[in-house]
Formats: structure tokens, C-alpha cells, sequence
């Protein structure tokens, strides 16, 4: 099954919490604090697959959860790091947001890309440990892991891209010019996923080629398959625009032509200009009273090159192989999407941004500094609470919850801590 387009939902791990410890040993009194660092969360990086040329193992499976860095422990040990999830996509993946549908990643470069960051660990007690706080009884929370929600896009890594009507013989001329071995049948829609070949031209230089299925009049609004696979041509340099100069099926050559670029035009304006290599197929069956003369015409005045073939036979094949080769030589590489999409500015905590909310009767206080703070606040040390207190009062969090009508007695909650108000 070929799948080309899947949604998923990425969450980095979060960071190992702070240990706190003190150092017990015999004859050794006040041995002073010995917990250890929380372990980092594990990354999400995306990796490229050359093996395979679909997103399949993604179809079932849109949830991806890394691993969280491990709790520091007692005699300063460092908790474990988390091992980072790897996640493999094909060749010409681009990472998207799913949101906006901006582009975040083109993964046609062949690099690993971290898409997810872990979270750092947490510092142990053995940091806060000072002349005048000897005995600190609070470490500090492990930092939350990033998460995304993205779309994985596979756009086929081709340079020359076999576009027509169903039926003209473009898998044919695919299976000739190249390695490939793809379906091929004498009904229209034998292809039903786009069909890489690699199409060598000697002296170890040749190119990629792909067979692009489905395109019919009204492709780019989604009729037949087009839509769904006109994303494949998108990186495609060249052009081979395959037509049916037989009329086998009661076509017109000429108004096949139109058609199709008019449908490219629709889904891309830039994508209908690139350079095209028109390529009649099938000119061994062509009736010898044929006129030609209009459709030359035409192609003629849009600039592009006519090769007469017959995949049948044989017959002009290899000049089409020569023509796309010279051609290709002349143009620029591969198109790679740039970075479009730039992750909203984090506020710094100095800014101690909070959300107040009252769930029946209860004043709930979020911020994510506010996380943070309470995981290096030990609530049954008199010492850790004042503290506590003092960074609530200097951040501006009591006034703001004055400002939103908390009297004194009511109940506020951070996190699943709760106290009474008192001004």
C-alpha cells in the first residue's frame, strides 16, 4: 500500500527530577547533600530510510512518546539519559506543521533532524548547598520535553517526472528507459502509486525518473488520482509529457496536451512552467493520413521539444533518454523546500506570565515557571515553603491573584497544591 501524507503527534521526554539526599556514613556526622542530577529526556529524530519509499509504517500508528530522562539519586548520581527515538522516513519526506502547513523540515538533505528537543534534567540538592543554607532539603524539576503536532508529506525525490492521460504509455516507457518493473495493462488506471526508475546514460551519470498515475481533466481539484499524487511532481526538474499520438481511445493529442498543463497550472503556476519534453507515444500505430501539422504547431510555439516514440517498438526511446539527460544538464538540481515555519518566541521566566482560572470555587494557577518552581520546592521543609512564599510575592503572582478577586480564605490551587489565601 502506498501512503504518502500522515498526521502525527510528537512528544519529546521530559527531563529526570533532582534528587534530594544527604550523605550518611558512619563516624562521618553533617556529611552535607549528596543528591544527583536528573537524566536528560530523550530526543525525537528523524532519520532518512533509503529502503523504503512510503510512509506506511505510519498509517496505523500517529502517536510517538520518547522516553523520560531517569530521577537523579543519593550519593550524587546522575540519573540516567533517556535514549532518543529514532523514527525512519523515506527519502524526500517533508515535515510540516500541522497547524499552520508551514514547512518545517525538508528532509531530501540526507541529515538526521532532532524535531523534538528532551528536556533538560533537574539539579539535585547537592547545587543549593551554600554557606548560610547548609542542609537544602529541595532539587529542582526536570524541564518538559517539546511536542509537535506534524505532518509527514512525501514528495518523490525525481528529476525527470512522466506526466499524461491514463493509458499512454508512460509505465511502458518507464519500464524501457529504466530498472523499474511497474504494472502495466491495456485499461486506464493500471498505476495506482507513483513508480522511481533510475535511468543510467553512461559513464556512471544518469538520472531518476518517475511515473506519475491519475492525472485526468479536473486533477487538481481531485478528480481520478491526480490530486493526490500531483505532490510527487513537485520536485520533478523535467517534464516528460507523455501523450497518446495514436487516438487509440479517441483522444486528441492536442487537447490532451492543454488539459493536462492546465491542470498543472491549477495546483502550481510554477510547477506548469518548468521545462517539458513532449513525447507522442505510440506513433507506430498512427494512421499514415494523419495531420500533424496543428499539434507540431502547438509545440512548437510553447518552446517545447517533440519526440516521436513508440514503446511498442522501440522506436525514438533513446532520444528521449538523450534529450532528458542534455536537457537536465542544463538545469538546476532538485528543488528542497525551505524552513517556513518558526516556533512562537518563548517568554522568559523573569516574565512570570500565570493564567488564573476558578473551577468551582477553587482559584487554579498555571504558568510553566510556575511547574517548574514546584518541582524544586520541598512543601514539608519550613525552609523550602518560605521560599516558596517569598518567590510568589516577588513575582507578582499574589497581587495578580488579588487583582482577579481572591479574598482572604479562599482556596488557591498550583499543581495540585492547595492553601489558603491570606494577604
Amino acid at each position: 500500500m502506498f501512503v504518502d501524507n500522515v498526521k502525527i503527534y510528537l512528544k519529546a521526554g521530559d527531563g529526570g527530577r533532582g534528587c534530594v539526599s544527604f550523605h550518611r556514613e558512619k563516624y562521618i556526622s553533617h556529611g552535607g547533600p549528596d543528591g544527583g542530577d536528573g537524566g536528560k529526556g530523550a530526543d525525537i529524530i528523524l532519520t532518512v530510510d533509503n529502503g523504503v519509499n512510503t510512509l506506511l509504517s505510519y498509517r496505523y500508528r500517529h502517536k510517538f512518546v520518547a522516553d523520560n530522562g531517569e530521577d537523579g539519586k543519593n550519593s550524587k548520581c546522575h540519573g540516567k539519559n533517556a535514549k532518543n527515538l529514532i523514527l525512519p522516513v523515506p527519502p524526500g519526506t517533508v515535515v510540516k506543521d500541522a497547524k499552520t502547513g508551514l514547512v518545517i523540515h525538508d528532509m531530501s538533505d540526507g541529515e538526521d533532524f532532532v524535531i523534538c528537543k528532551g528536556g533538560k534534567g533537574g539539579w539535585g540538592n547537592v547545587h543549593y548547598a551554600t554557606p548560610t543554607r547548609q542542609i537544602p532539603r529541595f532539587a529542582k524539576n526536570g524541564m518538559k520535553g517539546e511536542e509537535a503536532e506534524v505532518i509527514f508529506e512525501l514528495k518523490m525525490i525525481a528529476d525527470v517526472g512522466l506526466v499524461g492521460f491514463p493509458n499512454v504509455g508512460k509505465s511502458s516507457i518507464l519500464s524501457i528507459i529504466s530498472t523499474a518493473k511497474p504494472k502495466i495493462a491495456n485499461y486506464h488506471f493500471t498505476t495506482l502509486a507513483p513508480n522511481l526508475g533510475v535511468v543510467k546514460t553512461g559513464e556512471g551519470r544518469g538520472f531518476v525518473a518517475a511515473d506519475i498515475p491519475g492525472l485526468i481533466e479536473g486533477a487538481s481539484e481531485g478528480a481520478g488520482l491526480g490530486l493526490e499524487f500531483l505532490r510527487h511532481v513537485d520536485r520533478c526538474r523535467l517534464i516528460l509529457h507523455v501523450v497518446d499520438i495514436s487516438h487509440a481511445d479517441g483522444r486528441d493529442p492536442l487537447d490532451d496536451i492543454k488539459k493536462i498543463n492546465y491542470e498543472l497550472k491549477k495546483y502550481s503556476p510554477e510547477l506548469a512552467s518548468r521545462p517539458q519534453i513532449v513525447v507522442a507515444n505510440k506513433f507506430d500505430a498512427l494512421p499514415e493520413d494523419d495531420d500533424l501539422t496543428e499539434f507540431e504547431k502547438y509545440v512548437s510555439d510553447n518552446g517545447w521539444q517533440l519526440i516521436y516514440s513508440s514503446a511498442a517498438t522501440g522506436e525514438g526511446i533513446d532520444k528521449v533518454v538523450k534529450a532528458a539527460s542534455d536537457m537536465l544538464a542544463t538545469l538546476p538540481p532538485v528543488k528542497v523546500y525551505e524552513r517556513e515555519y518558526v516556533k512562537e518566541s518563548v517568554k522568559i521566566p523573569d516574565e512570570h506570565d500565570i493564567t488564573i482560572k476558578n473551577v468551582d470555587g477553587v482559584y487554579e494557577v498555571e504558568g510553566e515557571w510556575l511547574y517548574n518552581l514546584m518541582g524544586s520546592v520541598n512543601f514539608d521543609d519550613r525552609e523550602s515553603l518560605m521560599y516558596f512564599e517569598r518567590v510568589l510575592r516577588n513575582a507578582g503572582v499574589i497581587d495578580k491573584l488579588t487583582e482577579f478577586g481572591v479574598k482572604d480564605g479562599d482556596t488557591v490551587s498550583i499543581y495540585g497544591f492547595e492553601f489558603d489565601f491570606i494577604l
